[in-house]
C-alpha cells in the first residue's frame, strides 16, 4: 500500500520535497501564462483532474495486480526456491522505490512533468508487455522466460518509479493558488484511487492466475496481461486529457543542487583543515563561499530530518514482506472459507481494504479520543506506535508459522531416512528391519500409518534386510535405502504368499497448497485412470505404483477407471490443501472401483483466517506512518522472529532519536536570517526549544 501523497505540487522525492517546502522559486525565463482548465460541474475543481485520477487508478491496478502474483510466479513458473523468489521480489520493489529519483530529475531538469509521465508510461507499457509474453510457457525455454521477465520487470520499475513523483504533483498543478481547499481534497480523492486500484487488483489477478487455466497450468500470462491492458488504458486516458492540462515548465532540480551543496561543503572543509582557520558552527557552513545562506539552512534542516528517518526504511523493508513471506506462508494454510476458497496471494487485498477502513476510524475516532484523554500523541509517537504494531504483527506471524510447521515433514540430517509400512494384505503382518528397533506391533491390514519412522543409516546409503512374518510364515527382502529419502514399504499378497515393494515418497509438502496423489494398482490387469477429464494416468498391474500428480484442492468423485473388463467410476473424495495421498485400487465391484486412501503427508490444518490479526496490526501500523505523511516504502518461523526483533529494536532506536529531535518552524526562516549578521550564525535555522518524548 502507499502513503497519501504530499499536498506539495512539486516532485515527491523526499529531499526535494523538504527543500521546496521552504523555498518556492519561480522558473527562470519568460513563459506563457498558464490557461485555466474547464471546471467540473461549476465547481472549482478543474476537469483535467478527472483524467489524472482515472490514470492513477489504472496504473495502481496495473502495478499491484502484477506484483500480487509475482512471488508465486517465481516459485511455480521458474521453480525457484523460496529464498531466491523472495530476494528477487524485494530487489524489484527496491528498484521501484529508487527510480523516482530519476523521474524527478527528468521532470525538473529536462522534460517537465507532463512529458516525463508520457515517455515513462510508454516504457511502463513496454515492460508489462514483455513481462506478459515472458509468461507464455510455449515461448522458448526457461532461460528465455527468465530474461524476458527480468527485462520486463526492469522497465516496469523504471516506469512506475519514474512517474511516481510526477503524477500527484502534476495533479496539484491543475489548481489555481487560491483553491488550496479543493487541492487538498483532490489529494484525498487521489489517495482513494490508489487504494481502490490496489484493492481490486490484489483480489482479481490471483483469481485470473489460479482459477483460469491456460497452457495446462496456472494462467500467469493472463494474470500479467490484464494489468498490462490497464496500463495501456492509463496511458490512453492521460493523453486524452492533454488539451485540458496546465503544464508548468521545468524549474530546475533541487536534489542536484542539494547534493552539490553538500559535496562542496565536504570538499571545502577538507581543504581547510589547518588549526589556524577559524572553526564554523556547522560543517555545512563551509559551503557559504558558493551557496546562499537560505539554501544552506534548508539543507541543514533536511539532513536533520533524514537523520531522524534512518530507522524507517527497516519498517518498510519488513512491511513489504506481505507480498513475499506472508504470501508463501498462506500457501501452507487452509484457504477454504466455506462459500469461497481464497488464493494464497489474494490475502494481500486485506491491506488496502483495512487501510480504507482504518483511516476514517483513526482520524474521526481514535485520535480524537486520545486527545480527549489529554495525551499529546505527536507524529513521532504515532510512528513509534506504528513500529510496535508492526513488530507485534510479525510476532503473530511467527506463532502462526510454528503451528503450520507441525504438519510439515521432519527435516532429515545426513544418514537419516524415513519409512512407513502400508499393509495391503488381508491379515496383520509383523515387519522387522535388521538391527533396527522399529514396528514393535504387527501392522494391521489397510492401517493408515500415524507417522513415518526414522531410519538411522551407516552411511549415505545402506542395504537393509526386511523380514515379513505372518501366521508362521517368514519372508526376507533386501532393499537399498539412501539418506535424506522417504519410503513406503508396500506389503501385499502374491500367489498365496507375501511380497513387498519399497517405493519413494515425497520428502516435503506439495507447493502452493496443491494436493499430491499417486495410485497403486492392486488388480491383476493394467488400468487407465482419468481424474478430472484432463489428467490421464496409466498404472501397471500387480501393485505397481504411479508417479505423483499435483491437483488443485477439490472433491474428485467423477473420475474414470478403464480396465479390460470395461469402464468404471472412480471416486477419490476430497484431496485437501498440502496433503499427499496414496490411493490403492483394491477391486472392482458394482460398476465402481473400490479404493483405499492413505494420507501420507497431513493436510494444511491451520486456517488462513489466522493471518487476519497480523494483517490488522500491520495495516494499523501503516496508518500510523501515513498520517505523518512519510513516503518511505522497503524463512521459516525463525525469520519472523528475526523480523519481530528487528522492528522492536528499530522502534527503540527511533524513540531515542525522537527524544533528541528538535522541531523547526520553517516560516521563521527568512525573518531569522535577516536578524543574524555573522556568516557563521546567519545560516542557522531557529529551533523550538521543546523536546518530544516517547
Amino acid at each position: 500500500m502507499e502513503i497519501p501523497p504530499s499536498e506539495d505540487t512539486r516532485p515527491t522525492c523526499f529531499i526535494e520535497t523538504c527543500c521546496r517546502y521552504f523555498r518556492d522559486d519561480p522558473p527562470k525565463g519568460d513563459f506563457p501564462v498558464q490557461k485555466k482548465s474547464p471546471k467540473l460541474c461549476g465547481s472549482n475543481y478543474p476537469l483535467s483532474i478527472a483524467f489524472i485520477v482515472v490514470n492513477e487508478f489504472c496504473e495502481r491496478f496495473s502495478y499491484y495486480g502484477m506484483r500480487a502474483v509475482l512471488t508465486l510466479y517465481f516459485l511455480s513458473f521458474f521453480h525457484w526456491d523460496e529464498n531466491l523468489s523472495t530476494a528477487v521480489y524485494h530487489a524489484f520493489s527496491a528498484l521501484c522505490y529508487f527510480t523516482p529519483v530519476i523521474g524527478a530529475i527528468m521532470a525538473d531538469s529536462w522534460l517537465g512533468k507532463y512529458k516525463t509521465i508520457i515517455y515513462l508510461s510508454i516504457v511502463y507499457v513496454v515492460g508489462h508487455l514483455i513481462k506478459s509474453v515472458g509468461a507464455i510457457p510455449s515461448l522458448g525455454n526457461l532461460t528465455v522466460h527468465v530474461i524476458l521477465s527480468m527485462v520486463g520487470l526492469f522497465l516496469i520499475a523504471l516506469g512506475t518509479g519514474g512517474i511516481k513523483p510526477c503524477v500527484s504533483a502534476f495533479g496539484g498543478d491543475q489548481f489555481e493558488e487560491e483553491h488550496t481547499s479543493e487541492r487538498s481534497k483532490f489529494f484525498s480523492i487521489f489517495y482513494l484511487s490508489i487504494n481502490a486500484g490496489s484493492l481490486i487488483s490484489t483480489f482479481v489477478t490471483p483469481v485470473l492466475r489460479g482459477d483460469v487455466k491456460c497452457f495446462g497450468e496456472d494462467c500467469y500470462a493472463l494474470a500479467f496481461g490484464v494489468p498490462a491492458a490497464l496500463m495501456v488504458l492509463a496511458l490512453v486516458v492521460f493523453i486524452a486529457g492533454s488539451g485540458l492540462y496546465r503544464k508548468t515548465p521545468p524549474q530546475g532540480n533541487i536534489l542536484l543542487e542539494v547534493c552539490k551543496c553538500i559535496g562542496f561543503a565536504i570538499k571545502n572543509r577538507l581543504k581547510n583543515r589547518s588549526h589556524q582557520i577559524p572553526k564554523r558552527d556547522h560543517w555545512l557552513d563551509w559551503a557559504s563561499e558558493k551557496y546562499s545562506k537560505q539554501l544552506i539552512g534548508e539543507v541543514k534542516m533536511v539532513t536533520r530530518v533524514l537523520f531522524l528517518f534512518i530507522p524507517l526504511p527497516v519498517f518498510w523493508a519488513l512491511f513489504d514482506q506481505q507480498g513475499s513471506r506472508w504470501t508463501l506462508q498462506a500457501t501452507k494454510m487452509n484457504a477454504d472459507f466455506g462459500i469461497y476458497v481464497l488464493q494464497p496471494d489474494q490475502m494481500q487485498f486485506l491491506n488496502p481494504l483495512l487501510i480504507l477502513v482504518f483511516i476514517p476510524v483513526f482520524d474521526l475516532g481514535l485520535y480524537p479520543l486520545i486527545n480527549m484523554c489529554k495525551f499529546n500523541f505527536t507524529p513521532i509517537r504515532k510512528m513509534a506506535t506504528g513500529m510496535i504494531l508492526a513488530g507485534m504483527a510479525f510476532g503473530l506471524a511467527a506463532i502462526v508459522e510454528v503451528k503450520i510447521n507441525e504438519t510439515d515433514m521432519p527435516q532429515l540430517a545426513p544418514e537419516e531416512s524415513l519409512i512407513q509400512v502400508l499393509n495391503l494384505a488381508k491379515n496383520p503382518v509383523q515387519v522387522t528391519i535388521q538391527d533396527r528397533d522399529l514396528f514393535q506391533q504387527p501392522v494391521e491390514a489397510f492401517q493408515n500409518p500415524a507417522e513415518y519412522s526414522k531410519l538411522i543409516l551407516n552411511g549415505k546409503q545402506q542395504s537393509l534386510r526386511f523380514i515379513l512374518q505372518r501366521q508362521g510364515l517368514s519372508l526376507a527382502f533386501n532393499y537399498t535405502v539412501k539418506e535424506k529419502s522417504v519410503y513406503s514399504l508396500i506389503v501385499f499378497e502374491a500367489e498365496g504368499s507375501l511380497s513387498s515393494r519399497l517405493i519413494i515418497d515425497l520428502e516435503a509438502k506439495p507447493e502452493n497448497g496443491l494436493a499430491a496423489v499417486r495410485f497403486i494398482n492392486g488388480l491383476r490387469q493394467d488400468v487407465n485412470l482419468t481424474i478430472d477429464s484432463k489428467r490421464f494416468i496409466a498404472v501397471q498391474k500387480n501393485y505397481s505404483a504411479s508417479e505423483y500428480s499435483l491437483l488443485e484442492r477439490d472433491t474428485y468423485n467423477n473420475g474414470k477407471c478403464v480396465t479390460e473388463m470395461g469402464e468404471f467410476t472412480l471416486e477419490l473424495g476430497l484431496l485437501d490443501f498440502g496433503a499427499s495421498y496414496t490411493i490403492v485400487i483394491t477391486n472392482v465391484s458394482g460398476g465402481a472401483v473400490k479404493t483405499w486412501k492413505s494420507e501420507d503427508i497431513k493436510a494444511n490444518n491451520v486456517h488462513m483466517a489466522w493471518q487476519l490479526p497480523q494483517y490488522l496490526l500491520i495495516s494499523a501500523g501503516e496508518v500510523m506512518f501515513s498520517i505523518t505523511g512519510l513516503a518511505f516504502s522497503y524463512s521459516q518461523w525463525a525469520e519472523f522472529v528475526l523480523f519481530t526483533v528487528l522492528l522492536f529494536a528499530v522502534c527503540i532506536i527511533f524513540s531515542i532519536m525522537g527524544y533528541f529531535y528538535v522541531s523547526v518552524d520553517p516560516e521563521d526562516l527568512e525573518e531569522k536570517e535577516e536578524k543574524r549578521e555573522t556568516s557563521s550564525r546567519g545560516n542557522m535555522i531557529s529551533l523550538v526549544t521543546q523536546k518530544t518524548k516517547l
